[in-house]
């Protein structure tokens, strides 16, 4: 028997957002107000939305659960097992000594840690967005934060700020490739205007990024290096996006930046350097009065071994991200199970889509395509390299299995919370309250990409459940689809550092467990500013010259 979805079981959309909201504000209090450990908040959220779909939706028990349990299998796979197999790899550098190297080298090009947060949060998370996103650049970065010695809180909150810019043009380009597919969106168009949108912020981030550290004053004093840094991202990222296509915008923009900003502290370098590791205001130290840490200057072939475990990682990670080889792998091995129950029981209605639509459900075992294989035998092959026999690294996985437990169940609880307000409509319920709002449509719309992300973790994902409703508000208010659409997830990648599921890989990334309600109070205020400025920046596009000009019709 199908089951329609219903958007406003109460004929009354204020009491229907506030129902449709509490799964949310049940998780998110629970983290960041009560101090609840991360997987019992997921778990209580869990339940409310499956009370909140079942009694106040009418969704019945069953599917509630099926798409509860449909979701876990996704939170296990593609990403928990994304996140265990880089910290495998971290166990594995770390033990075998090549981790304190590869610092060491990177203290070697900069001591200053406002540089170093450049170069590792923004500039190398980035590529790591761009060629597997899912998690992957909060995990490597996070862990290499903390490996630096900088503190757990800001390795954790600082790289969830800067994976932000890069997260729309994520995995070759999935989350606009994947609007365009689903909702009919001329590809190159939207992801034309998804580059008119993002590369201020790709310049203003850095900026915020290195003022939420160490503050206005200690930013101004590096403003050329972050000005490089922004500008050497902003302008490939604006030009691949606009006259090549989206899959390779975050690679090449990240590479570039990169390059240019290791060139550019050939010939500069900040008067004062910044030792300290913690957050501004978080550490009772003033930096100045730390004394500088001894740079340790290793031989070629130490470096060398410390790096190239890396290097193999960005091998198989951009090799796993092709199309045409998940396409391969996929036709050698990746069966299909229709959730039995779920698959095409439920009907998206109107005004979502234009006539009643049946939810898929099917969940694909494509674990020879999924990112974190490509990650474990980066690992299996790093590990050989480093000289570990076969039973260490199997002894140093089920260890690292045993040390991430709790976050992969919180990941698994987290996506069954983010799949059960989708499949309910919940989700759409609070789509729809911003729908509502007229004139102020291009502000809202732009948060209701926000939300999306920071519900499902995926600014994919935000794109599928929201994008054809921003195409069919923007035609009924004149305004253009493309505008929206891009704004959808411009405005999304700005929830990306409160999803649950980011918070939980940052705080096993740097084994800061059970402070990931720490992490979202840090970023919460970030991320709704920074949302606030795209939808600031969204409505100026759309009715104020010239910022109209930029908008692709």
């Amino acid at each position: 028997m199908t089951w329609q979805q219903i958007y406003d079981p109460f004929g009354n959309m204020i009491i229907s957002t506030a129902l449709a909201a509490i799964p949310v504000v049940v998780m998110l209090a629970c983290l960041g107000f009560f101090h609840i450990k991360a997987h019992i908040a997921a778990g209580l959220g869990l339940l409310a939305a499956i009370a909140v779909a079942v009694f106040a939706y009418g969704m019945p028990v069953d599917m509630a659960g099926r798409a509860a349990l449909f979701g876990g299998f996704t939170g296990l796979l593609p990403i928990g097992w994304i996140v265990l197999n880089i910290i495998f790899l971290q166990q594995l550098a770390e033990q075998n000594g090549s981790f304190k190297v590869l610092q060491d080298s990177l203290s070697g090009i900069t001591e200053d840690r406002r540089i170093q947060l450049l170069l590792i949060a923004f500039c190398f998370g980035a590529f790591f967005e761009g060629a597997a996103g899912f998690g992957t650049p909060v995990a490597v970065t996070a862990g290499i934060l903390i490996g630096l010695g900088f503190s757990p809180l800001a390795a954790s909150g600082l790289s969830l700020i800067a994976n932000t810019a890069p997260v729309a043009f994520g995995a070759l380009g999935t989350p606009v490739i994947t609007l365009a597919k689903v909702h009919g969106y001329d590809l190159m168009e939207v992801t034309a205007m998804i580059g008119r949108q993002l590369p201020f912020f790709s310049l203003l981030v850095p900026f915020w990024l290195i003022w939420a550290f160490a503050g206005r004053k200690a930013m101004w004093e590096i403003w050329p290096a972050i000005l490089v840094t922004g500008l050497s991202f902003a302008i490939p990222q604006y030009l691949v996006s606009n006259f090549i296509g989206p899959e390779l915008v975050d690679i090449i923009a990240a590479i570039v930046s990169m390059v240019c900003l290791v060139l550019f502290l050939r010939v500069w370098q900040p008067r004062t350097i910044w030792h300290s590791p913690s957050l501004k205001g978080h550490d009772v130290s003033a930096h100045e009065a730390k004394p500088p840490a001894p740079v340790v200057v290793h031989e070629r072939a130490a470096l060398v071994r410390a790096w190239t475990p890396w290097l193999i990682l960005s091998v198989f990670v951009f090799v796993w991200g092709l199309p045409a080889v998940k396409t391969a792998l996929n036709g050698l091995f990746a069966p299909s199970f229709p959730m039995a129950g779920l698959h095409n029981m439920i009907e998206k209605m109107p005004p979502v889509v234009a006539a009643p639509t049946k939810e898929g459900a099917v969940y694909v075992l494509n674990i020879l395509s999924a990112t974190g294989t490509g990650i474990l035998l980066s690992a299996v092959v790093s590990a050989f390299f480093m000289r570990y026999n076969p039973v260490e690294i199997v002894r140093i996985f089920f260890r690292t299995l045993w040390l991430v437990r709790y976050s992969l169940l919180t990941i698994v609880l987290m996506l069954a919370l983010g799949t059960l307000t989708r499949f309910s409509g919940t989700d759409t319920t609070l789509g729809l309250a911003f729908a509502n709002t007229g004139a102020f449509y291009p502000f809202f719309g732009t948060l209701m990409g926000w939300i999306g992300v920071a519900m499902t973790g995926s600014d994919t994902a935000s794109n599928v459940l929201f994008g054809g409703m921003q195409k069919v508000a923007a035609e009924q208010l004149g305004l253009s689809p493309n505008l929206m659409g891009a704004a959808n997830s411009s405005g999304g990648v700005m929830g990306k550092m409160i999803d649950a599921q980011s918070i939980v890989v940052a705080s096993t990334a740097t084994r800061w467990f059970n402070h990931e309600g720490d992490i979202l109070r840090f970023v919460f205020f970030h991320s709704i500013a920074l949302a606030c400025l795209v939808g600031l920046y969204v409505t100026l596009q759309a009715y104020v010259w010239p910022f109209t000009l930029m908008v692709v019709r």
